[in-house]
């Protein structure tokens, strides 16, 4: 009987140091950040931009590729735009007439004032020739009915002159309309970005809002990541930030903290820990900024993972200083690479 006990007390001794040492190496926390300092994993982002017609037509060119750098004003497609080219012309056309309709008006009024003015002329004859009694009194009232007739008659004159330039006004209107469809039918990139996808070929039909192109656009590039309550709450809007990527990982990228979410949600997969599975989390933003994008344009690539860093506020709101060696060298404090045009891109 004691034999058995002491075989059943050496067994659960040595499942309890089993247990202890699969904590130890699978579940117990190891490698965590100093105090006053958070990371998460995440990978480089960017918003996604369609390049699409705004109007049905058939694609006459594409000027890039998938991997092409754009810059802000590229032209990057263009519709085919012969009929409306066409409809110009007879809008032109259509303006021209007006305005020559316009001219017509404008006679008739030179016409009706000169006549205006003779019956008036007539009239004042008239009754002086009537005070004398040279003139009835009939031929007075004829007289100044005429007058009266002219007067109308010039008002309707000018009023068909404001007619006829409204009648310009509607064409020009209709032409600039037209002018306006050719201009929209040459795509231009609004912002930097990188070809991801061609979505169309020269020749093709598309509807209205029909998708060319997609960019990567390099205005916005981020990493999201996803903290615990715990560190969440104290994380400032505009802290500055760190990302080192899988790919550089001997080079740390400053970044900005851009956003906070307001609320936790439920954790989501790509967090691999399991004390963090069991919480709650809040997505955290952090921005690369705009110029160093700008000066190492043809090293970015979305979708490439790695970690971001973040300092946490203290209760009096400051944060720590970044000490040395917690991360690697800032991009920003080595040389800018030489500039060439990349071929390829990650998403």
């Amino acid at each position: 009987m004691s034999r058995n006990l002491s075989i059943i007390l050496v067994l659960a001794v040595l499942a309890a140091f089993l247990g202890y040492a699969a904590w130890k190496v699978l579940l117990a926390p190891s490698d965590l950040p100093p105090d006053g300092f958070a990371r998460g994993n995440g990978r480089i982002e960017a918003d996604l931009v369609d390049i699409s017609t705004r109007l049905a037509g058939r694609v006459a060119d594409i000027t890039v590729r998938e991997g092409d750098l754009v810059q802000p004003g590229d032209v990057l497609a263009v519709m085919d735009t012969t009929e409306l080219e066409a409809q110009q012309m007879r809008a032109e056309a259509a303006v021209a007439s007006a305005a020559a309709a316009v001219t017509v008006a404008q006679t008739s009024v030179t016409q009706a004032d000169a006549k205006l003015a003779l019956s008036q002329s007539e009239l004042t004859r008239a009754g002086t020739l009537n005070e004398r009694g040279i003139v009835s009194d009939e031929e007075l009232d004829i007289r100044r009915t005429q007058a009266q007739l002219d007067a109308a008659g010039l008002a309707a004159a000018k009023a068909g002159v404001v007619a006829k330039q409204r009648a310009v006004d509607a064409e020009t209107a209709a032409l600039r309309e037209i002018q306006a469809r050719i201009t929209d039918s040459t795509l231009h990139a609004s912002q930097a970005g990188r070809v991801l996808y061609r979505l169309a070929q020269p020749g093709e039909v598309l509807g209205g809002g029909g998708k060319v192109l997609t960019l990567v656009s390099l205005g916005d590039v981020y990493m999201e990541f996803f903290l615990p309550a715990s560190a969440a709450p104290r994380v400032q809007l505009g802290d500055d930030a760190r990302i080192v990527v899988d790919v550089m990982a001997d080079v740390a990228v400053p970044a900005v903290v851009s956003f906070v979410a307001p609320q936790a949600q439920f954790t989501p997969k790509q967090v691999e820990t399991v004390e963090e599975r069991e919480s709650l989390m809040f997505r955290v933003r952090v921005r690369i900024p705009q110029e160093l994008v700008v000066e190492r344009l043809a090293q970015v690539k979305t979708g490439v993972r790695g970690v971001a860093w973040v300092r946490l506020a203290g209760s009096d709101g400051s944060v720590p200083d970044w000490p040395e060696g917690l991360t690697p060298p800032l991009a920003s404090s080595l040389p800018a690479p030489p500039s060439k045009a990349a071929s390829g891109t990650d998403q």
